[in-house]
């Protein structure tokens, strides 16, 4: 459990507050690319830390993140014009460029030299693999971009896609690094002869009640959730929790897997989901079961809502959870699961109310990694986990089975560094294509 004073620290992250200090000490995914599709195409209220913001891309292609009241009367820049590499208030005609800088103040005289008084708090961009990362501290140079290695795939090899959820970031974050929830939430109706012999799946269903080794790292943190695989061996589920909000899911084999989960505060009761993948041939996200989503509005909060959400409890479906071959939530769709449990907790759950176990290590863990280093900012100006080494996000996680006398950590070594090609790994060991459950009924 957190104390009161503790669970307002690590879930608050509006300007001023040491969580929000905390994250605006790192590059913060913003946007997809194809939300800003063209040159001077519409611009895009965004709901970022607790900040209204307004992107855009300009004339030359540049995208610009900018305050959303004009600095002049606080007119909303989202109805601004998009044009000649700047956006222009309509309400006086006031144009500021990406960076900020006041371009045209065409109401002033001629001879005025207000405009060069005048700038709109923008943040720089930087645009990678289809998603555009925004810089919100301090620092006059910015830090260079975390070497995740699912942001770095080359072109036409890698998939990015955002899904809103209305609750606290951490509820979110802290799902991905609970293991063992996956036997129970996603598999809690499969048995361990639905699942082939030998297969991490199968070692999954067979014990549903792992052992945990939690370790510190120079990125976070990270886990082994170990459980018995064949006679004198032990299955690894290896995951990874990266600062600020990023996480690597054990659901693939060690070393094959490449995968970065970004659990971004839009503000503290809304959080945005960036899944940073490689392209699967085939599967779209918004065609799986259950995550379906609706058509982006301009509002804060209409970017990347799903169908299934609270007011339809999510799709529910009883009689197919009550059904003998049925499924054990009713809800359709891993993801959609894991949206219903973390948004019933509320939008901010107290966590002085829990009682965490042993199985509660990683999360415990997490926090306490967190909590840590937005009071050494705080107090002592301490420079947060990785802000300046990107080399420590080249990681990969996943599942290994080990023999038992096996030192995990030193074992794993190989496998857990990025870009390392392991063509002797067979991915289908996993028992799970791709690592998602079979597909399943949608009830209308």
């Amino acid at each position: 459990m957190l104390s009161k004073q503790d669970n307002e620290l690590v879930c608050r992250v509006g300007p001023g507050t040491p969580m929000g200090r905390l994250m605006r000490e790192y590059w913060v995914p913003a946007v997809l690319s194809s939300e800003l599709p063209a040159a001077d195409s519409d611009p895009v209220r965004v709901m970022l830390l607790g900040e209204q913001l307004i992107a855009f891309r300009d004339s030359n292609g540049q995208v610009g993140l900018i305050q959303n009241n004009c600095p002049h009367r606080g007119a909303s820049l989202f109805f601004g014009r998009n044009e000649e590499a700047g956006l222009r208030c309509v309400y006086h005609g006031w144009k500021f460029s990406a960076d900020g800088t006041c371009v045209d103040m065409p109401n002033e005289p001629a001879e005025s030299d207000f405009k060069h008084k005048v700038k709109a708090t923008a943040y720089p961009c930087v645009e990678r693999n289809g998603l555009i990362w925004t810089y919100m501290g301090s620092r006059q140079t910015p830090p260079a971009l975390p070497d995740l290695e699912a942001n770095n795939l080359p072109d036409g090899a890698y998939s990015v896609s955002a899904i809103q959820r209305e609750s606290n970031y951490l509820q979110g974050l802290e799902g991905d690094i609970d293991t063992s929830h996956f036997s129970f939430l996603h598999f809690g109706a499969a048995m361990p002869e639905t699942a082939q012999p030998g297969t991490f799946h199968y070692y999954t269903l067979k014990d549903r009640a792992p052992r945990y080794q939690v370790l510190d790292t120079d990125f976070g943190c990270m886990y082994s959730a170990f459980r018995p695989a064949e006679p004198g061996q032990l299955y690894h589920r290896i995951a990874l929790f990266l600062f600020p909000f990023w996480t690597m899911i054990p659901t693939g084999v060690l070393g094959h897997q490449i995968i970065a989960r970004g659990w971004v505060p839009m503000d503290d009761d809304h959080t945005m989901f960036f899944s940073l993948t490689p392209k699967v041939r085939g599967v779209e996200r918004a065609t799986q079961p259950g995550m379906e989503l609706h058509p982006n509005t301009t509002d804060w909060f209409g970017r990347f809502r799903m169908l299934s959400n609270a007011a339809n409890d999510y799709r529910i479906d009883r009689a197919w959870q009550r059904a003998r071959d049925g499924d054990y939530t009713g809800i359709p769709g891993i993801h959609t699961q894991d949206q219903a449990v973390t948004e019933s907790m509320g939008k901010i759950f107290d966590r002085s109310q829990e009682h965490l176990g042993s199985s509660d290590a990683m999360v415990i863990r997490t926090r306490r990694r967190l909590l840590d280093a937005a009071r050494a900012l705080e107090e002592s100006g301490t420079i947060p986990p990785g802000v300046d080494h990107p080399e420590v996000y080249r990681q990969r996680s996943g599942g290994v089975v080990l023999p038992e006398a096996t030192n995990w950590v030193e074992a794993t070594a190989e496998l857990r560094k990025a870009y390392v090609p392991h063509p002797e790994l067979d991915p289908a060991i996993s028992g799970r294509i791709g690592g998602q459950q079979p597909p399943k009924r949608v009830p209308a």
